[in-house]
């Protein structure tokens, strides 16, 4: 196998793993609070040795996937009338408690249960800004949220929920159903915005992510049909060199 087949056999892994990135995006495009994917490449360079290397020849150029982050530009936020649905306009996340430890999610679809603790989809209890659950007596009506998280019932505000933040949101863990782990010191968001009511959509672009998907793939076919040409190039070589001569 030559170094051409080496460089094209490179950028087939990269696009392989930048085809299952765009998928997974596609498939989240309509999940609540879910952020994007990205992929970072890099050129990896390597020198080329011996006397006979030609001056153009020096290094050949290599397509390395060097990391995958989250896009966190904030999806649009769309309204539910729903008053358990809160959406966070700028930064933060909820802080739910899982049995695994404290959980972050920026999916604020809850729902209160029958001993009115206010729990996520998965059942997870909502923090409160103090780290408690939050719980609503039986005889209180949730009324409002105001933008503070402040919760209001008819007998007055009863709690706040808390929304915190990383220093690098791209340290946080995903773990499925819409929870991050935190693997740094988490902070108090200092200016929290909540709305109520309101849910805050993918920021996936599902014509965007669509197109890319085909340009991936059309960059892979041709990527292959190289490798293809290149090997047959090989064998043809081959055989004029092993053939018998002729008398």
């Amino acid at each position: 196998m030559d170094n051409t087949t080496y460089i094209a056999l490179s950028r087939v892994d990269t696009l392989t793993r930048a085809l299952d990135v765009t998928a997974n995006n596609l498939a989240n495009a309509n999940t609540d609070g879910f952020k994007a994917s990205r992929q970072l490449f890099s050129e990896y360079l390597v020198k080329q040795k011996g006397p006979n290397t030609l001056p153009g020849d020096k290094q050949e150029s290599y397509t390395q996937d060097q990391a995958t982050y989250r896009d966190q530009l904030q999806g649009p936020l769309r309204a539910t009338g729903n008053l358990t649905d809160f959406a966070i306009n700028g930064e933060g996340y909820f802080t739910v408690r899982t049995t695994q430890g404290i959980r972050l999610t920026r999916n604020g679809q809850f729902h209160r249960r029958m001993d009115g603790t206010i729990v996520d989809g998965s059942g997870n209890p909502v923090l409160d800004n103090a780290g408690r659950n939050l719980v609503l007596q039986n005889e209180e009506d949730l009324l409002s949220v105001a933008t503070d998280g402040s919760i209001s019932t008819q007998t007055g505000v009863v709690g706040t929920i808390g929304l915190v933040t990383v220093d690098n949101p791209q340290t946080l863990m995903p773990e499925g159903h819409f929870l991050l782990r935190p693997t740094t010191q988490t902070h108090t968001v200092a200016r929290p915005e909540i709305r109520q009511a309101m849910l805050e959509s993918s920021n996936v672009n599902a014509v965007s992510e669509a197109t890319r998907m085909v340009e991936i793939q059309r960059d892979y076919d041709l990527t292959f049909q190289l490798i293809q040409t290149e090997s047959t190039r090989n064998m043809n070589a081959i055989d004029k060199i092993t053939a018998e001569p002729s008398a």
